[in-house]
């Protein structure tokens, strides 16, 4: 699309997804006024207080950087209204926005959301999408409204999901494809031709927010939806299988076209390509694996060391079943 004349741009966003927009906007002609990130968090071993990427990028390009913890308050809402923003891109900001807020900007509040909606509103679209088995995902630039992901739609960009794609690989390329998008919306917007296309509610579903306790792998389920798991988990919270009192945790797997009578949980293979257990329909071939205590390693590397592994049979424990939200 053209350039049209540059708008002047409020950014609210926080984790690497938001700083990929935030960079597209960066190299293009419009300005960048302020940016709203979410407060330091304590980080790694040290917890000292760490900046999240966003707020990172803005003061390496000598952007005013704001952290309010609630925009809730009259004098934070006075405070965007004396920027004159005629637009505000929001991007897995963290913060709810007032309908003030929304109000405020010439041309309101856009938002960048990983997925093709009104399928998986919500947290967590982008490993939902992986889970259920869809074959395709992408993004939706949105005009925000007081709902959860509700506002009207102004451009969507799908691309595929491949059979190896974990949510790391999705994510990377939802990132870049959102910024393309977004720029591309901005154009719309400000040259009057934008056409907001309205959600179909009865499409919609919720991508909730992640559990730890979801990311455990019950042997008894199929190999295929185990394979998902472990790609939906990659790279947190980690799908896990149970071991004694302690957690293995599964990096990479692949479904093996064969079929097996063997136990749910048993070792009915081991070789350079992995570890092949059975499931309850299929078997799944654990490629890297990080034992308790450990790091990660290639399963064929994890069979040298673990020589146990090589017995016939060898049973992994059964967890419960899990609820999937």
């Amino acid at each position: 699309m053209s350039k049209t004349d540059p708008l002047n741009i409020v950014f609210a966003g926080t984790p690497d997804f938001a700083a990929e927009a935030l960079a597209a906007l960066l190299g293009s002609n419009h300005n960048v006024i302020a940016v709203y990130t979410q407060p330091d968090r304590p980080a790694g071993r040290g917890r000292k207080l760490r900046p999240s990427p966003v707020k990172a990028l803005a003061l390496e390009h000598g952007i005013e950087v704001r952290q309010p913890v609630s925009l809730k308050s009259t004098e934070e809402q006075v405070a965007l209204r004396e920027l004159k923003p005629d637009i505000m891109v929001v991007v897995a900001y963290g913060l709810i926005l007032p309908t003030a807020i929304l109000q405020t900007p010439r041309l309101g509040c856009i938002n960048i959301h990983a997925s093709l909606l009104p399928r998986w509103r919500g947290a967590a679209p982008i490993q939902r999408a992986i889970l259920a088995g869809d074959a395709k995902s992408g993004v939706t630039i949105m005009q925000m409204d007081e709902g959860l992901d509700t506002g009207d739609m102004l451009l969507k960009r799908s691309c595929p999901i491949g059979a190896q794609d974990n949510s790391q690989m999705l994510h990377d390329r939802l990132a870049a494809l959102g910024g393309e998008a977004m720029l591309d919306t901005l154009t719309l917007l400000a040259s009057g031709s934008a056409r907001p296309e309205k959600q179909n509610d009865a499409l919609a579903c919720y991508a909730a927010k992640l559990s730890k306790a979801e990311a455990t792998l019950d042997w008894r389920r199929p190999a295929e939806v185990l394979d998902r798991q472990v790609r939906a988990f990659n790279p947190w919270p980690v799908a896990q299988a149970p071991m004694g009192e302690k957690m293995m945790r599964v990096w990479r797997a692949q479904v093996v076209a064969q079929t097996s009578s063997a136990t749910p949980g048993t070792v009915v293979a081991t070789g350079k390509a992995g570890i092949d257990v059975a499931t309850g329909e299929g078997l799944l071939r654990l490629q890297q694996i990080q034992m308790p205590g450990g790091r990660a390693l290639a399963a064929a590397d994890l069979v040298n060391a673990r020589p146990e592994f090589k017995s016939p049979g060898f049973q992994f424990d059964l967890a419960a079943p899990a609820e999937t939200p």
